[in-house]
């Protein structure tokens, strides 16, 4: 079975990215171009010539278009991978939702800029019967899959704690983190959340913000805890916080994933009573647009095959709930019991209020 496949928000130059985006539609039609059966036949940005640059690149002929629901009405995808901004997520996903050709969307993470909208998103594509995924294409890595294997192994005993370190922010980095606390956690639902932010020096990426520095503990239903830490202010990298990007703490032991240091390995594990750490060998480490395609691949295998991809909206929106539930906790300065009964975000309504003052104009 082949899918006709349409990008929503080419972006600008791939070459360099910013703040204002990483042009991930090149790196989906990529993927695309790699996979029998997925035939790139139209792409839609509001600027036309973002949209016109990304058909020359990958031979897109007639549909060129700088209105979405243009394209949609026009062309009829089956698949839509979408690109905007997360501001734009809500508005664009749930349109594409309702578009009568589009049987499947992947769009970038974060999920979207409210608690509201996300739930909105993942309601609405399951009321018309639509794959939605997102991209949280880390959980292809072969170094986040061996750990997953070895934690379900029981090489370090019972899963007692997840643990995680993020530059930039939580809604950001922290999305592909919390999503993989949960992957590695079977995917069980938190009970409450606790966290606290610094926002005083503006930080804006891709239009939305983000924290400089937060701490979150959370639980989940099973028993197992999770501890967070971002910090965007120092010249340390994403693992600097804790050490690593994640730590998942056994009974009878620990595994890193992407542990601090110039040298270190991908992955590692050590026992209890071991005097020293074991690199565990991997293909690959935390960060590789290879994955971007291993993603997109499962999303096609799954359309057809009728099962629910792993990137499916449900996983995506337990990663987001923990997100603005910590902006929430810090909003009310304590315990956010779950489920999340919000719909705005509670950092941009801290900002907004004056409750946070961050200066600058990033």
């Amino acid at each position: 079975m082949s899918y006709e496949v349409a990008v929503i928000g080419t972006g600008s130059d791939p070459d360099e990215p910013d703040g204002d985006g990483y042009a991930m539609a090149y790196h989906h039609a990529s993927a695309y171009r790699k996979l029998d059966g997925a035939d790139l036949v139209a792409c839609a940005d509001i600027v036309r010539e973002n949209a016109e640059a990304f058909a020359a690149e990958y031979g897109i002929e007639d549909g060129v278009y700088e209105d979405y629901e243009t394209m949609l009405a026009e062309v009829e995808p089956a698949v839509v991978s979408v690109c905007v901004p997360p501001a734009a997520h809500e508005e664009v996903t749930v349109g594409c939702t309702r578009a009568e050709s589009v049987e499947a969307i992947h769009c970038e993470k974060p999920m979207a800029d409210t608690y509201g909208g996300a739930r909105l998103m993942a309601q609405e594509a399951d009321r018309h019967g639509v794959q939605l995924t997102f991209n949280h294409q880390r959980r292809f890595s072969d170094a986040v899959r061996t750990a997953k294997r070895l934690l379900d192994e029981g090489e370090v005993g019972d899963l007692e704690r997840v643990e995680f370190s993020a530059g930039i922010g939580i809604f950001d980095y922290g999305s592909h983190s919390f999503d993989l606390c949960n992957y590695f956690n079977d995917e069980t639902p938190a009970e409450w959340v606790m966290g606290q932010v610094d926002y005083r020096e503006e930080n804006v990426l891709f239009g939305s913000h983000n924290e400089n520095q937060a701490l979150v503990c959370w639980e989940y239903e099973n028993g197992v805890t999770g501890l967070a830490g971002t910090d965007s202010t120092g010249e340390g990298g994403p693992a600097s916080v804790f050490g690593c990007h994640n730590r998942l703490v056994g009974t009878d032991g620990v595994i890193e994933v992407g542990p601090d240091g110039e040298d270190a390995p991908a992955l590692r594990i050590r026992r209890n009573g071991d005097a020293e750490w074991e690199t565990v060998p991997t293909e690959d480490g935390l960060h590789d647009w290879a994955f971007v395609d291993r993603a997109i691949a499962e999303n096609l295998r799954c359309l057809r095959a009728g099962e629910r991809p792993e990137l499916g909206a449900r996983n995506a929106l337990n990663a987001t709930e923990l997100i603005f539930a910590t902006w929430e906790s810090a909003r009310r300065r304590g315990r956010v019991d779950l489920p999340l009964e919000i719909d705005d975000n509670p950092l941009s309504a801290m900002v907004e209020s004056g409750d946070l003052t961050p200066r600058g104009g990033g």
